[in-house]
């Protein structure tokens, strides 16, 4: 489960504003439909999306796995924001005063911070984890080279190795099948896919030739995620609302369905504005995709191979790993 609708303060508002008896709810849902781990970020809501999230495990913490992160800028200095270790310490810190708990699950780094050496980021969540505060630690929206870099410098040093990426990987954008969906296959990551619904895109309220739905925030100035081709973003609704007719089920259950196949994907951050569209994404778990329409929605979205996956595609296809063929197995 994912907190960003949580809270609605500045700019979160535009995701979503949760508050604390809806939260609930939608905890309790979650809980009663098998749900174990709920996702949240020291920025969301600027320490709002945690605060709600506290009061409502208040009294039930151990039901769950409580996931956080932190990196982004907490304030106005040039100390609350990165991953130096003094950020990293008075972030989780924080993070644990907000959550009501005495222990983070998951920690993870929410983006690169090219200007601190790996050692000093990983060697401050090993002091978080040896104190006892933190018992697994990820990365989130790492490029290939720096996660591998990452689990190079932390096998070389001793020091804490992430065990999970969270990523930004849908219908929508399957650009993480080049080098993030491969590194986590090779080196044994879970992966976490945020947004797996490209924040709403592909739920079958975006259509083509139709007007954003009235209040949305997609195909708007809204940037995240970017859409560079509207085109194959409108054919791949298509698809998902025609198989979603054979099953009698939404755009958005066939869409969550289809990701919960694909390579090295541990789970779906699934959050919701209100419970009636949280209890249809959580269908998707018992939604069952044939092999023809998986390839359907395959053909739909196929990214094209850049280079040097066109080339391995010709001329490596005789001594491919597992990993390799994560992505170049449907061109073979």
């Amino acid at each position: 489960m994912g907190t960003m609708t949580f809270g609605g303060k500045g700019g979160f508002a535009y995701v979503g504003s949760t508050g604390v008896p809806e939260a609930r709810r939608q905890v309790d849902l979650c809980l009663d439909a098998g749900v174990n781990l709920i996702d949240t970020a020291d920025v969301y809501s600027d320490g709002l999306s945690e605060e709600i999230l506290g009061q409502v495990l208040h009294g039930r913490r151990d039901e769950v796995l409580v996931a956080t992160k932190v990196r982004m800028a907490m304030g106005p200095g040039p100390n609350d924001a990165g991953l130096s270790r003094h950020h990293i310490l008075s972030g989780c810190e924080a993070s644990l005063r907000r959550l009501g708990t005495d222990h983070i699950d998951l920690y993870q780094v929410h983006e690169w911070d090219g200007l601190t050496p790996l050692e000093e980021t990983l060697g401050a969540l090993d002091l978080l984890v040896q104190a006892g505060k933190v018992r697994y630690v990820g990365a989130s929206n790492y490029a290939g080279w720096q996660l591998m870099k990452a689990l190079g410098t932390a096998e070389r040093t001793g020091l804490p190795r992430f065990v999970s990426e969270q990523i930004y990987y849908s219908l929508q954008a399957r650009d993480a099948e080049y080098e993030l969906i491969p590194a986590a296959v090779d080196q044994g990551l879970g992966v976490l896919v945020w947004s797996p619904l490209a924040g709403g895109l592909l739920s079958g309220k975006y259509r083509r030739g139709q007007p954003p739905p009235a209040g949305s925030r997609q195909l708007t100035d809204w940037y995240e995620p970017p859409v560079y081709d509207q085109e194959t973003l409108h054919d791949t609704v298509e698809v998902l609302l025609a198989i979603g007719a054979e099953h009698d089920v939404s755009a958005a259950q066939v869409a969550l369905a289809y990701l919960l196949t694909k390579p090295a994907v541990t789970s779906l951050v699934v959050g919701a504005r209100t419970t009636e569209q949280l209890t249809d994404n959580l269908a998707a778990a018992d939604l069952v995709l044939s092999a023809d329409e998986r390839d359907q929605l395959d053909k739909a979205s196929a990214p094209p191979l850049i280079y040097p996956y066109w080339h391995q595609a010709k001329t490596a296809r005789d001594r491919l790993s597992p990993a390799d063929l994560t992505l170049l197995g449907p061109y073979l």
